[in-house]
């Protein structure tokens, strides 16, 4: 954890990806580990398709701060199309992580970026979604990305946490292909 014992995280997606309930599902997750948490969405009147942004504050003491997030120690990319369109890097310091929806290595999206110190995690979290899941939703890879690059859950943990909370929304199969989502995301991530 950083920022005095608060790990705060910024995504980056367009509307209608799932990144905002892929943030409340992190932010509930984090209650299996006893933590405290926030998960909010950034955005206005935008359309689905239009670039948002959607945070998390997560912490094991009770956390004061209600406001976005602009110096985030984690950076989470949906979207690869939004690196040319946002700067994610802003507000990153340089100890911090990115975490790219990309078919793309990490040292070929540092290049590309021009990032400097940072740890990069790359996953295909479009083709994965396609795979699994029929068709364009990369939120739950993208979590699985987050979840092995932040070490907050382990593999299994994560799988059982959403049978048990996608189980009172949507059918066993459903339910059954972010499982498998999640987990090909864990174990594809890449990291440099």
């Amino acid at each position: 954890m950083v920022n005095d014992g608060v790990l705060e995280i910024r995504w980056h997606a367009r509307g209608g990806q799932g990144a905002v309930t892929a943030a409340k599902t992190l932010a509930e997750m984090s209650l299996t580990k006893d933590m405290f948490f926030q998960a909010f969405p950034e955005y206005g009147p935008e359309r689905m398709g239009a670039p948002i942004q959607c945070f998390n504050r997560l912490s094991k003491k009770k956390i004061s701060t209600y406001c976005g997030i602009t110096n985030p120690h984690i950076v989470v990319v949906v979207d690869p199309t939004l690196l040319d369109v946002v700067n994610i890097t802003a507000g990153l310091d340089d100890d911090g992580i990115l975490i790219i929806n990309t078919t793309e290595d990490p040292k070929d999206i540092r290049e590309k970026l021009s990032v400097n110190g940072r740890k990069i995690y790359t996953v295909d979290a479009t083709h994965i979604s396609l795979n699994k899941l029929g068709r364009f939703m990369p939120n739950i890879p993208m979590l699985g990305a987050v979840l092995k690059a932040t070490g907050l859950l382990e593999k299994e943990e994560a799988k059982e946490f959403l049978r048990k909370s996608f189980d009172k929304k949507f059918s066993t199969k459903v339910v059954e292909s972010n499982v498998k989502a999640l987990e090909q995301a864990f174990e594809e991530v890449k990291e440099e």
